[in-house]
């Protein structure tokens, strides 16, 4: 029962609000520490808003050998995060997970709910460069925006 309700919390709000922790403390009886607990515990839950496009990059055996670990540079570079955290301009969430399920595209990474398969640290650059340049924000660092932008994000 409780899961569904924070499930559902989130899906209204983006993230768990504490005033949706109250209520759902208060409606099941669960003390509201505990109802943390829950939302700690599992990672698809977030106690924080997170931005415009959530960028999630596997990190997965497949996608470890294939370099993984040199696309969470790129990515935190180019937008200036550490995982976990949302960038300055609130258009990007960046995020590890542990796998995506799409080993034999390795290595993988998510914007929202698009896979882009055998990224390079370049694609990773690309592509979000371009979501940025399509949501109208400036890109980073400007001298290396690509000249024009598809109607849906290329790696």
């Amino acid at each position: 029962m409780l899961i569904p309700l924070l499930q559902a919390a989130q899906d209204s709000f983006g993230y768990i609000p504490p005033p949706a922790v109250e209520q759902i403390a208060q409606v099941t009886g669960i003390p509201a520490s505990e109802v943390y607990g829950v939302i700690t515990f599992y990672k698809q839950f977030r106690l924080k808003p997170v931005g415009r496009h959530l960028v999630r990059l596997c990190k997965g055996t497949a996608c470890h050998v294939q370099g993984a670990e040199m696309l969470v540079q790129a990515a935190g570079d180019e937008l200036k995060v550490v995982p976990d955290e949302t960038t300055e301009d609130g258009l990007f969430t960046f995020t590890i997970v542990a796998c995506l399920g799409c080993c034999s595209l390795a290595p993988v990474l998510m914007v929202d709910d698009r896979t882009y398969g055998k990224m390079t640290p370049q694609k990773v650059r690309r592509l979000l460069r371009q979501y940025r340049q399509r949501a109208g924000a400036p890109a980073q660092p400007a001298a290396a925006q690509p000249a024009a932008v598809a109607a849906e994000p290329q790696p």
